[in-house]
């Protein structure tokens, strides 16, 4: 099973997702919106890098500056 967060942008969605509830296809979870969890950055993204030693973010920083020039 897998979880997906989609934005409805056509209020036609809503009802092509009841159906495919219907059929047990899917299940679909209503979940309010919350700005104070959304804008909570160190928690959401702790442990998204890896540890690099310092001279290797140096070295990356350095590189894409360049490549901009």
């Amino acid at each position: 099973m897998q979880t997906l967060t989609i934005e409805i942008i056509n209020d036609k969605a809503i009802n092509l997702l009841k159906d495919l509830e219907m059929l047990s296809l899917i299940r679909v979870r209503k979940q309010a919106f919350d700005p104070v969890t959304s804008n909570d950055w160190p928690s959401k993204y702790k442990g998204a890098m890896k540890k690099q030693p310092l001279d290797n973010i140096d070295e990356q920083l350095t590189n894409l500056r360049n490549s901009w020039e």
